[in-house]
């Protein structure tokens, strides 16, 4: 992606170089998955999205109250422990039919001392067949006035610091009846309660993983959901039109919705969206990144065929044809404000290299929300663990495999050894030393110039001053001839140019 600004001379006159419009980013840690502090891109300096690399199963779906069809994972770190709430149910295919009750539907629970070995301790609280011994949580069913749907659950831990005790945990799940969208409550993230005797949200489609979180930068509550652009047309029986798309809405309190919206994208095509996984990135908490699934009915044809498991995605299709030869895979976006996002139209995480249980309608539904595990690498930084569905409708039960990225690591700024650079937007920050996340090939390195707001070179942090920074850290100090202070820069609006040769640029922060 190329980004192309007015000539430095025409932009020092403007008002867009003017203190007053210089970006404030303190001390916060920016990254580059969308364009908010690029001013312009040359030589071959392109924006270049990364992807999770595949690692291990690490929890299959095979109790008797689990399922094929379980999925719609919740995913986040809580003290010392990682906590996983997700849908369980099976799906049994044979041919020509799908047969959706086995069982009904139910929120289960695991969790993790490292986001990697998972258990599913046995709860004691809820019947499944004349036992308790399982890890539901929510069954579906009447909860005192509501009848929660077990089987789209989204928890979280709410850190906002006015939240009481016995509301700590927070979820949204589906209302069976009336349509909707219930809040429940947890004083330890196990045993719920409703908060309200009726859905808080109902305008919607809801048929997929619809979630809320609390945002600490905005002081709200922020809820994401599913819609059909062309709403439904037969309530009775549930002939959505349009498209698959999200919508949002702020709260005070989780439980009055407001300033409803659906979400719009910089540069993005109308597509198939069904979950959001949209949250707080919790290194950058001013960002929500999500990480949207994307659903593509690719019609039948020969690369269909080739796919894995041919004869059980004929079952599936003789059924309904789109749960035979519909292929899904997760996306990456971003927003500043909770409504208009960057959204990368190349996968995120494609469906991989072709193998039993992949390739199909629920494969690759990224759990809400990536965090921080520790990395197989002795020595190395921590890094971000996704997880996400696979065999999916395909056998007893679907798994979720685990992927890793590096932290901070969605998109960079790329150049090859032949070079680029990178001149940010005018900017103000607060610190002392300029930190990167970066890495470079044993030949390749940046340099860093900070001009002032007229783009000339700042005495003693010229490109000629820069000392080259080389390597592969998630946090790299920036030097120049006279060291790493830039406090007499603190608040004065500059630019940062960036030279690389064979280097990414993931993030940077003013420490």
């Amino acid at each position: 992606m190329r980004h192309l600004i007015l000539p430095l001379w025409i932009c020092a006159t403007s008002i867009a170089c003017s203190a007053e419009s210089a970006i404030d980013i303190g001390s916060r840690r920016e990254l580059f998955i969308d364009d908010f502090l690029i001013g312009q891109l040359t030589g071959k300096a392109e924006q270049r999205l990364h992807h999770p690399q595949i690692q291990e199963i690490v929890l299959t779906h095979d109790e008797p109250w689990e399922g094929s069809g379980s999925g719609y994972h919740s995913v986040f770190k809580d003290g010392d422990k990682y906590r996983m709430y997700y849908k369980s149910w099976q799906l049994t295919v044979t041919p020509g039919k799908v047969n959706t009750s086995e069982h009904p539907l139910f929120t289960c629970y695991a969790e993790s001392d490292d986001g990697i070995h998972w258990r599913k301790p046995a709860l004691g609280l809820h019947e499944f067949k004349g036992s308790k011994a399982n890890n539901i949580v929510i069954p579906s069913g009447m909860m005192g006035k509501v009848n929660p749907d077990g089987g789209h659950p989204a928890v979280f831990k709410d850190e906002n610091p006015a939240a009481p005790a016995e509301a700590r945990y927070k979820a949204l799940v589906r209302s069976n009846s009336p349509k909707g969208l219930l809040a429940l409550q947890s004083a330890d993230g196990v045993n719920w309660s409703p908060m309200a005797d009726a859905p808080v949200i109902t305008a919607g489609a809801f048929d997929s993983q619809n979630l809320a979180f609390w945002d600490a930068h905005s002081g709200q509550y922020r809820a994401y959901w599913r819609i059909f652009t062309g709403g439904v047309t037969d309530e009775k029986n549930w002939k959505p039109a349009g498209h698959r798309a999200i919508r949002t809405a702020t709260s005070k309190d989780f439980l009055h919705w407001e300033n409803q919206q659906d979400l719009s994208y910089v540069d993005s095509p109308s597509e198939q969206l069904y979950t959001n996984q949209v949250k707080p990135y919790h290194r950058a908490p001013h960002l929500l990144i999500g990480f949207p699934t994307r659903y593509v009915e690719r019609g039948w044809s020969d690369s269909t065929r080739a796919l894995p498991e041919r004869e059980h995605r004929e079952w599936r299709s003789k059924a309904n044809d789109r749960y035979g030869m519909a292929v899904t895979e997760g996306l990456i976006m971003a927003s500043r404000d909770g409504v208009k996002f960057k959204r990368w139209n190349d996968a995120f995480l494609p469906p991989g290299i072709e193998r039993p249980g992949t390739w199909n309608y629920g494969h690759q539904y990224i759990a809400w929300h990536p965090v921080e595990t520790r990395s197989a690498l002795e020595g190395a930084p921590n890094e971000l663990s996704f997880y996400a569905t696979e065999s999916y409708w395909t056998d007893k039960s679907s798994a979720v495999r685990r992927y890793t990225l590096r932290l901070d690591g969605f998109v960079s700024i790329h150049a090859p050894m032949s070079g680029g650079e990178l001149l940010t937007k005018p900017l103000t920050f607060t610190g002392k030393a300029l930190t990167l996340n970066c890495a470079t090939s044993a030949a390749g390195g940046i340099q860093v110039e900070i001009q002032d707001a007229e783009g000339k070179a700042i005495p003693g942090f010229a490109l000629a001053d820069s000392q080259p920074v080389f390597g592969d850290s998630i946090q790299r100090t920036v030097t120049w001839k006279n060291g790493a202070d830039v406090s007499t820069l603190s608040g004065k609006p500059v630019r940062l140019r960036f030279v690389l040769n064979d280097a990414d640029l993931y993030a940077l922060k003013f420490e």
